[in-house]
């Protein structure tokens, strides 16, 4: 995990080892501050008498040069702290920076496969929540976590130097202590492992309500998205809440010990002190002991408490951060599932399209084929009609053609050779499809089309509008093709969001162009102009138009009828009306009263087209 998590420090690597090295100078300095006030209080003590009766002066006794060697020394620690604190926050966001660029970069690696294994919510949770833990948790590691040990083993032999066996009392507290860290943190991990998958699930409601606000208002269904979210935030809260109730023993625990330690230093100091009994000091902790001693030795003992209480905090920060870092690992390390071939060929001969007993299921660990058997033959140039039920595996049986997933039995050719021998992005330039989930970006209408083809002229992107029946609409936008669409495309119409993805998909100008469902929201009468395009203009691309309507498909060369991951029949609209029981009965349902319908769908060519 830390190997993964390293790749992206990259450029930091600079600031990531200045931040700890200017950090120990920092505490150097710190850790001789009391030193040199110590010396300076005995040389003061010594003085003192001498100085009254006048057989010396203050200058004599070299206090200027301790104050000035004190101011240098509490300046060249500003410097140091600031320095270290300036390093480390490049280093800490430059790191997070780059690993949410890698994940974003991995992502667009997977296969649908891969994302199929990770939601969306999960995915946003990781690059976001996740990479601010990992982020905090590596700020801390590379200032705090070093400071901490650093500053309690400089002050503990500071300690012995300056009090002696005294110091012994500092060491006896740092085992229990760190018995009680280990604890805090062993109970915290399996919480924090459960907190984050609850935080999918909130990020998932929260995503589902936005993207799908429309449906929430007109259904007037507040409330209950309302309560769907509280019970999701309340199952975080909860977690937390558990986890935080465990951590908060930290604080009480190192208050504790420390005023505990503080105040056995004082006493036992301040008996050793005045020697009484007549005990002399030397014979207990190997040295003498004075008011400036006793003084500096709490200083010490401050210093290595406080330690010891930043480290407790970077452990419970760590504890956080490891199942973050685990999750964002998961990401890193899964490898796409799909990759071009050694010797990948480039170039796409033509658009035929052969299933060679094809046979299909999303994952190994699936038992049942969503694909069975599959044996067709498309011509390059054919328009193939596929019809079938919901769950019949229509989507499923065009996603092999572009290689959007690997075929469990058998092969899948395109222009002859089998998809797994060409290069990805050559196969998938070729290869258009419009899925039926459509999607636009934020930016105007050209930004857009020109996902199809970065390099298309002015031209080319109205040609493509024509042919997808889009141009006439988009001519009637105060800013034509210069239009800015909102994310998600939602100040366009359903309609109008299906033609533009088309025209998008024309742009590739592939030889293959598959249509998922993706005239739905347009009217019948667009339909049949959008198909008439195709046929005109594009009659060497093989197009597949999935569908409901059967008017959508009944022109075409064959119409595939899919039942239940199978091939039912193949045929063309007359011969499956007279020999195919499905295809009847859709066409005999979606027909019943057909000739109204479609008369008012003529008289409605410019109206609404969002009903689907």
């Amino acid at each position: 995990m830390i190997k993964t998590l390293a790749k992206s420090i990259r450029e930091y690597k600079l600031s990531s080892i200045l931040s700890p090295l200017i950090v120990t100078g920092e505490v150097v300095l710190e850790c001789l501050i009391p030193f040199v006030i110590n010396e300076l209080g005995n040389a003061i003590s010594a003085g003192v008498g001498m100085w009254e009766s006048g057989a010396t002066s203050w200058s004599s006794l070299g206090i200027g040069q301790y104050a000035l060697i004190l101011v240098g020394m509490a300046l060249a620690s500003l410097a140091c702290g600031a320095l270290a604190g300036l390093f480390c926050a490049k280093a800490s966001c430059g790191f997070a920076k780059n690993l949410r660029k890698d994940l974003y970069y991995k992502v667009q690696e997977f296969s649908f496969e891969n994302i199929d294994k990770f939601s969306t919510p999960s995915l946003v949770t990781r690059m976001t929540t996740d990479v601010n833990n990992v982020q905090f948790a590596y700020m801390t590691i590379i200032r705090t976590a070093i400071r901490s040990p650093l500053m309690m083993a400089f002050s503990v032999v500071m300690a012995f130097v300056i009090g002696g066996n005294l110091a012994w009392i500092f060491l006896a507290v740092i085992p229990p202590l760190a018995l009680i860290l280990f604890y805090i943190m062993w109970k915290t991990m399996p919480l924090f492992h459960s907190v984050f998958k609850k935080y999918d699930n909130l990020n998932e409601s929260i995503q589902e309500n936005v993207k799908g606000i429309r449906v929430v208002k007109s259904y007037v269904r507040e409330e209950h998205e309302k309560e769907k979210f509280d019970r999701a935030a309340t199952d975080v809260q909860r977690d937390f809440t558990k986890a935080e109730r465990i951590l908060a023993w930290n604080n009480p625990a190192m208050q504790l010990f420390f005023y505990g330690v503080l105040s056995t230093t004082l006493f036992l100091g301040a008996y050793i002190a005045v020697k009484q009994s007549g005990v002399d000091a030397v014979d207990i902790v190997g040295r003498e002991i004075t008011v400036w001693t006793i003084s500096q030795l709490v200083v010490y003992g401050m210093q290595i408490l406080m330690s010891l209480m930043m480290f407790s905090m970077v452990f419970a920060m760590i504890a956080m951060s490891i199942e973050s870092a685990r999750r964002i690992c998961e990401v890193l390390q899964e490898e796409p599932t799909l990759h071009s071939p050694e010797n990948a060929i480039h170039e796409v001969e033509d658009g035929s399209i052969d299933f060679c007993d094809v046979s299909f299921k999303y994952s190994a660990t699936a038992e049942k084929n969503v694909l069975e058997d599959i044996d067709l033959h498309i011509k390059s140039g054919e328009t193939i009609g596929i019809i079938g039920g919901t769950g019949s595996s229509k989507t499923s049986l065009v996603n092999l053609i572009s290689r959007l997933y690997d075929v469990t039995e058998g092969c899948v050719k395109v222009g002859g050779r089998d998809v797994r021998d060409y290069d990805l992005e050559s196969l998938r330039n070729q290869v258009a499809v419009v899925l039926q989930k459509n999607e636009l970006f934020s930016g105007s209408i050209k930004d857009n089309l020109r996902w199809g083809n970065p390099d298309a002229t002015d031209e080319e992107l109205v040609e493509a509008c024509k042919l997808a029946q889009a141009d006439e609409f988009i001519q009637s936008f105060p800013d034509k093709y210069d239009t800015h669409i909102e994310q998600g495309g939602t100040n366009v119409s359903g309609g109008q969001k299906q033609r533009l993805c088309i025209a998008r998909a024309l742009l590739k100008k592939p030889k293959i162009l598959i249509l998922d469902d993706s005239t739905s929201a347009v009217d019948t009468h667009t339909d049949a102009l959008i198909r008439k395009s195709f046929r005109e203009y594009i009659p060497s691309t093989t197009k597949i138009i999935i569908a409901q309507r059967t008017s959508s498909v009944e022109d075409a060369d064959r119409i595939i009828i899919m039942d239940a991951g199978h091939i039912d029949a193949i045929g063309t609209h007359e011969q499956l009306l007279h020999k195919n029981a499905i295809y009847t009965e859709v066409y005999t349902t979606q027909n019943k009263g057909g000739k109204a319908i479609s008369s008012l769908a003529q008289m409605d060519e410019g109206g609404n087209e969002d009903a689907e």
